[in-house]
């Protein structure tokens, strides 16, 4: 693995630190109605992605998530006022503003949503692994879901067919408790997802995903296995979230108290704490770390806001290839 050091953890805490309030910023405007529709958000996972990242090969490997997927692409290089203009439905958003909060994309960078059907992303993810292989790339590919995707039955078909195909692939269950909002408990025998993968006899365990230095270990092993070609890995993210499963969610099955107790391991501060320790920056460094997250978080709100909304010839344009289509009674201006 990619030793981590001083940069490195001066680069986590900036990161997630804007991932956070960049977020932090949609919870605001969506209150205030700029974004529309559903709003999950990050709060409290940002371990993950920061792990992930540095584990990966951000030159070949790609990634692929459900609908919780706004910081992933900005981490995977794609610029964030793109993303935060997608959200706001703008021109100049990712996908020209028709995709929205749900459905973040970047060819690019390698990031291929965003799927706002649970599981969905799943075999998908498994298909980009199979092409790679097909076409003899070195590439790996993350697939990521939450707890409540596991119960679908195209978890089992995908991870029957990876393990039989050998594929290089990476399952990332983000356990953060409570899926939409029903515990694991109330929806499992067993608690512990990873064992899922004992069934395929594939490679499989538990990991704090609240510490990136635990995450950056497990996937840096797993990805390594897969670009080896000895196939795929399973493997439980155990992580909280600190805000709803949407901005919809009244979180009326927990307390309070409880999410008090999780962020006491929030991972940012964690990260923070450790660069004090080792006395990797002053505290007037990591104020102005701290002063040019809010500079670039008001740059990218300052972006959507000032965007233009997409003409809505674009919404045509991308879904009838043929310009005299039958169906099509009139276009619009």
């Amino acid at each position: 693995m990619k030793k981590i050091t001083k940069a490195t953890y001066l680069k986590w805490y900036e990161d997630m630190l804007f991932w956070r309030k960049f977020e932090d910023k949609l919870a605001q405007v969506y209150i205030q109605q700029k974004v529309r529709g559903f709003l999950h958000l990050y709060n409290g996972q940002e371990a993950i992605l920061a792990g992930a990242l540095h584990a990966m090969d951000l030159k070949k490997d790609r990634m692929i998530t459900a609908y919780r997927n706004h910081v992933q692409p900005i981490g995977m290089g794609v610029d964030p006022k793109k993303v935060m203009a997608e959200l706001y439905g703008k021109g100049t958003g990712t996908s020209q503003g028709l995709g929205g909060s749900m459905h973040i994309f970047s060819k690019e960078h390698r990031f291929y949503g965003g799927h706002g059907i649970v599981g969905g992303q799943i075999p998908l993810g498994a298909g980009l692994a199979f092409a790679d292989k097909y076409h003899k790339r070195d590439s790996v590919t993350l697939t990521f879901m939450g707890d409540g995707a596991v119960r679908q039955g195209s978890l089992h078909e995908t991870l029957n067919m990876a393990v039989n195909w050998n594929l290089p692939v990476v399952f990332c269950v983000e356990n953060n408790g409570y899926a939409m909002g029903t515990s694991v408990a109330r929806t499992s025998k067993d608690t512990e997802i990873w064992k899922l993968g004992n069934g395929y006899e594939m490679p499989c365990g538990p990991v704090d995903a609240m510490d990136p230095v635990k995450v950056a270990e497990a996937l840096d092993e797993a990805i390594k296995r897969a670009r080896k070609g000895d196939g795929p890995t399973f493997l439980e993210l155990k992580t909280y979230r600190y805000r709803g499963h949407s901005m919809s969610d009244a979180q009326k099955y927990r307390t309070k108290d409880e999410v008090a107790e999780y962020q006491k391991l929030d991972p940012i501060t964690k990260v923070k704490n450790h660069i004090k320790e080792k006395k990797y920056a002053t505290d007037k460094e990591i104020k102005e770390i701290d002063k040019r997250v809010k500079d670039m978080v008001a740059e990218c709100e300052k972006f959507a806001d000032e965007s233009d909304f997409p003409n809505k010839n674009v919404m045509y344009d991308v879904v009838y290839e043929q310009e005299d289509y039958p169906f099509l009674a009139h276009k619009l201006d």
